[in-house]
């Protein structure tokens, strides 16, 4: 997938337009089944026209703008997925092309007929324009469906509307899915993305605490090490402690995930001026290192450690919000305590699975 940053890169690339290409407009959060059945439409459309599809969307997302703009961080929505995530799951999508706006002073002064005449049409050059049933846009989001429509008929460029895509009665939704991440309900969420819930991203440095704790509470040398992911948005969607496994560490794509529990979130019970800033982490204790695991990261650039490498983190089942302890023992309990109920899910999960194949 060809990636453009920026309206000034966008506009540097005079092949764009000359191309053409098939286009839908969005935020993409969690790129949800509403979302994926709007980019095989799309898909569908851009072969029929000998064209490449194209996705265009906004970082960071208008919302987050405005809520820093009038100093009202409540206008901001939970972030579901990272950059990151959304355009990994994008690609896998079939989007060939991508662009990127930042979401500035700019662009929220941009009038409708402008976006129209310079991103659509000049740089982009649309055949074709996907967008969903409330979509808006331009200064004061004066711009809709009726407008652009309008537009089409005059420039050149048909116009489509994908009404509201619903899973058992329920409209698919960022915002539904946020309701089911900030509830716990993590099998609603799977339900409407259309896959497990997870984050990725490269392994960062944290405080290197939690191989200090389990160490000096059982003499085990590894302790509670964690693989740290960080999370840019300030606001997650979900937050809490969860049963995940974690993909990407074994070097083999087709290897199983290791079992682990992870904390979404800011460590409460942590000096918030610590070597992350305060800032979200998703730190993930994997409760078993595979031989095979064990041997690829002895040849890591740090030996046995997985710094730099990008890995990806399901979360399958959440155990509570996060907690504050008083004091590193009362923490090491409680991390010993969440590593025994994830152990007894994913024995539990073994047990549903064998009980299932025996019946067939």
């Amino acid at each position: 997938m060809h990636i453009i940053r920026g309206l000034k890169h966008l506009l540097a690339h005079t092949d764009l337009a000359a191309t053409g290409c098939a286009l839908t407009i969005g935020n993409f959060d969690g790129v949800h089944r509403g979302h994926q059945a709007m980019l095989a439409l799309l898909h569908n459309e851009a072969r029929h026209r000998g064209v490449p599809s194209c996705a265009l969307t906004f970082e960071p997302h208008p919302r987050d703008y405005f809520a820093a703009k009038f100093r009202k961080p409540d206008l901001a929505p939970a972030r579901i997925a990272t950059l990151r995530d959304k355009l990994h799951e994008l690609r896998r999508c079939g989007v060939e092309r991508c662009v990127v706006l930042p979401f500035d002073d700019h662009l929220a002064s941009l009038p409708a007929q402008s976006f129209i005449d310079d991103v659509l049409v000049k740089a982009l050059g649309a055949r074709y324009v996907l967008v969903g049933d409330d979509f808006c846009f331009g200064a004061g989001r004066k711009g809709d469906y009726a407008m652009l429509d309008a537009a089409g008929s005059v420039q050149g460029f048909d116009v489509a509307r994908m009404m509201s895509y619903e899973v058992h009665g329920l409209r698919v939704s960022s915002s539904a899915v946020r309701d089911a991440l900030a509830e716990g309900r993590m099998d609603d969420a799977t339900a409407l993305l259309g896959r497990p819930y997870s984050i990725s991203g490269h392994v960062v440095h944290g405080a290197k605490l939690g191989r200090e704790l389990g160490a000096s509470a059982s003499g085990a040398g590894d302790g509670f090490r964690t693989l740290n992911l960080r999370f840019t948005h300030w606001k997650p969607a979900a937050s809490g402690i969860f049963v995940v496994q974690v993909h990407g560490l074994d070097p083999d794509p087709d290897a199983p995930p290791v079992p682990g529990v992870a904390n979404l979130g800011v460590r409460p019970s942590l000096d918030p001026n610590d070597v992350n800033g305060g800032r979200v982490l998703l730190e993930t204790h994997c409760l078993e290192w595979p031989e095979r695991v064990q041997r690829a990261l002895a040849h890591a650039t740090t030996p046995g450690e997985a710094y730099g490498k990008i890995i990806r983190v399901e979360l399958l089942h959440k155990l509570h919000d996060e907690l504050k302890y008083d004091g590193l023992e009362a923490l090491t309990q409680g991390i010993a305590k969440d590593c025994d109920a994830a152990r007894a899910y994913f024995a539990h999960a073994a047990v549903r699975r064998q009980t299932t194949r025996d019946r067939i």
